[in-house]
Parts: C-alpha cells; sequence; structure tokens
C-alpha cells in the first residue's frame, strides 16, 4: 500500500491532508469532532469507504473525550453518540459508506453495557473493525477485478479511488495494483478530474509513489483516447450504489462511460458492499452533492470565470447501470441483469436487504 489516508493514534485522527498533494505531504492532527466534520467537507480526507473509516474514529473520538471530561452515565455517552452520527452525516450527502459507519456505530453505542467505559472500549473495538474491514474489501475486490485484466493492460480511469480513497490498497487502484503483483504490465491512463483535480493531484501522484505507470490527460482528452481503441478498460470507483446498478461516481464519470460505450471499451465499477444502497430503485433517488461555485470560478484561488457568472457544480453524476460492463465487490464480480444479481450477490454477503426485509414483515403480510 503506498500511503495510508487516515488511522488513530495516541487519542487522535491523523490523516493526509489531500488539499495539500501533491506539492506538500502533511500529516493533519484532528483532535475534535468539529475538526473532523471540516476535514471532510474541504476534502482534507475523501473518497467514501476513507470517508467511512473517518467517521466511525469520529465515534471513538467523541467516545474517549466524554471519559477525558468526567462523564460517568451511559444514557449520556449515548446521547453524545447520536449527536456525533447526526452532525457527521450532515457534512456530505452522496457516499454511503458515511451512513453505513453512522448507522452501525450508532447501534453499537445503543446496545446494552455494564458502565460507559465498557461502552467506550466497545465504540473503540469497532472502529479497529471498521477499518480492518475495509483492508480486506479493498483486497478481496482488487483480487477479483485483477482477474479481468490482460496481461498487458492500459487502464482508464477517473478521479481517485486509490490507498489514499479507502481505509486499504483501494477499489480502482487497488485492481491496478493487485494485477501488478500478479506480474502483469499495467499503465494507467489518469483523467485530471475538474474542477479540484482529484486525478491530476491525487491519482498521478500515488501511482508515481507506487512505480506503476501514469498518464495524465484533461478530462476533454478522454473520449479521443478511447476512439483510438487503445485502452483495455475503464476502471473507476463508486460514492453509491442503487439497487439496479446505478452508480454515483465523481462528476465526469458519465462521460467517459458514455464514450467508452460508443467504442466498445468495458466500463467497471469496483466498489465495497458498504457502498451499495439498496433502499434506492435507481440512481435517480441518489443525492447529489453541490459543491461551492468558487471552485469552478475560482479554482485554487485564482479567478477563472468572470465575477458573479452562474456556476453549476455538482461533485458526482450518475452512470446508468447499461453502461456497466461489470462492478466488482469483495464477493466477486456482478453483471447484469443488476436487478436481480447485487441483491442476490450482496446476499451471499449476508449485507440487510430493506426491500426483502419489508416484504418479509409482518406489515407486509397484512
Amino acid at each position: 500500500m503506498p500511503v495510508e489516508a487516515v488511522r488513530y493514534a495516541e487519542g487522535a485522527i491523523e490523516l493526509i491532508d489531500q488539499t495539500r498533494l501533491p506539492g506538500e505531504f502533511v500529516l493533519k492532527r484532528i483532535e475534535d469532532l468539529e475538526a473532523l466534520c471540516e476535514a471532510i467537507r474541504v476534502l482534507r480526507v475523501r473518497g467514501a469507504p476513507a470517508i467511512g473509516v473517518a467517521a466511525a474514529y469520529g465515534f471513538r473520538l467523541e467516545a474517549e473525550r466524554f471519559l477525558r471530561e468526567g462523564g460517568d452515565k451511559i444514557e449520556a455517552l449515548r446521547q453524545r453518540m447520536l449527536r456525533t452520527g447526526e452532525t457527521l452525516a450532515a457534512t456530505r450527502p452522496t457516499a454511503r459508506n458515511l451512513f453505513t459507519t453512522v448507522e452501525r456505530m450508532t447501534r453499537v453505542a445503543q446496545a446494552p453495557a455494564n458502565h460507559t467505559r465498557d461502552l467506550v472500549a466497545r465504540i473503540a473495538r469497532e472502529t479497529d473493525a471498521i477499518h480492518a474491514e475495509d483492508r480486506a474489501l479493498c483486497e478481496a475486490i482488487a483480487r477479483h477485478g485483477a482477474e479481468l485484466l490482460p496481461q498487458s493492460a492500459r487502464v482508464l480511469t477517473h478521479c481517485n479511488a486509490g490507498a489514499l480513497a479507502t481505509g486499504g490498497i483501494g477499489t480502482a487502484l487497488g485492481v491496478v495494483y493487485a494485477a501488478v503483483r500478479q506480474g502483469k504490465v499495467v499503465q494507467v491512463f489518469a483523467d485530471e478530474t475538474r474542477p479540484l483535480l482529484q486525478g491530476a493531484r491525487l491519482t498521478a501522484w500515488e501511482l508515481e509513489k507506487s512505480g506503476v505507470p501514469v498518464t495524465l490527460l484533461c478530462d476533454n482528452a478522454a473520449a479521443s483516447l478511447l476512439a483510438q481503441r487503445d485502452i483495455d478498460c475503464v476502471v473507476v470507483g463508486a460514492d453509491r450504489i442503487a439497487r439496479n446498478g446505478d452508480t454515483a461516481n465523481k462528476i465526469g464519470t458519465l462521460a467517459v462511460a458514455i464514450a467508452a460505450r460508443r467504442f466498445a471499451v468495458p466500463f467497471y465499477v469496483a466498489a465495497p458492499s458498504t457502498t451499495f444502497d439498496l433502499a434506492l430503485s435507481t440512481g435517480a433517488e441518489i443525492p447529489i452533492e453541490q459543491r461551492p461555485a468558487e471552485e469552478v470560478a475560482a479554482g485554487f484561488g485564482r479567478a477563472t470565470a468572470p465575477a458573479g457568472v452562474a456556476v453549476f457544480n455538482p461533485a458526482f453524476d450518475v452512470t446508468p447501470s447499461d453502461l456497466i460492463a461489470a462492478i466488482i465487490h469483495e464477493g466477486g464480480v456482478v453483471r447484469p441483469p443488476y436487478e436481480r444479481t447485487i441483491p442476490d450477490s450482496l446476499a451471499q454477503l449476508n449485507v440487510e436487504d430493506p426491500l426483502a426485509r419489508a416484504r418479509s414483515s409482518p406489515a407486509a403480510e397484512e
């Protein structure tokens, strides 16, 4: 693994400040919930799985702080954990992993406990488990995805879905790393990913640090590259996947998927089960975050548009499932028809299906 995006050490969260890359490598120490929420909102930590891991550590941070402040009432701690979850959930609306973590940590906080210290210890163990599980999920996704790559592979990716975006080696870039481990020769083509240049600043930096050949291209060149029919596949990550396979990922992903279909290049999505949202029937139900206008009109502190011009700046778009050749999760490679194969494959992983639960409930039977 080239880098570790987030970790917990000595009572604080340590994360790579990704707003400073590639020019500076800065480890930022987070000691309170407010600082963590700021880090999530401004993308010091980003990538759906990494946000989920960081959010888990946010619960631990607040629980341990409760003890240091002299708190000794279990119910007061539980209320603090509920507020922590509500505060974290309000930071960014699209990435499913954040909400998966909040739901999981809230359940832990509400479980029976003998006394406050027992509950804090249980919360700490759960955060460690969430991080360890994400590492394992990344490894499994990488292993399954690597099998889709030919012995000599040219791979196009959009945004950053590597170690910087997860608790492990990454999802889309994890596939690349696993293929290299298998002895395959892989060259990555990375879209710069405007307006915040996650591909240029993060993916290119991470791959170079890992020794994987990478070529950077502006977003507008992706279709031209695909038209040359010299790309073997596109592999991207995801922030939320609906029940029918519609996938939200960084803005610009949809354009790449459309071009890939036009030129018969397989388009793959790599994501853990924590990114799936089976409660949403289609991508039309996925909430799309709108980012500040300044990111487009005055990116990185320099005006690039007339003052006051109207700006459309969604952080994500939704790729329809019929453009996706396969979705790779820790259980394997899932192919259409996704309405059936996604719930079935997740059921084998014991991932709860809220629609199936509703259908089998006593109320549904009535």
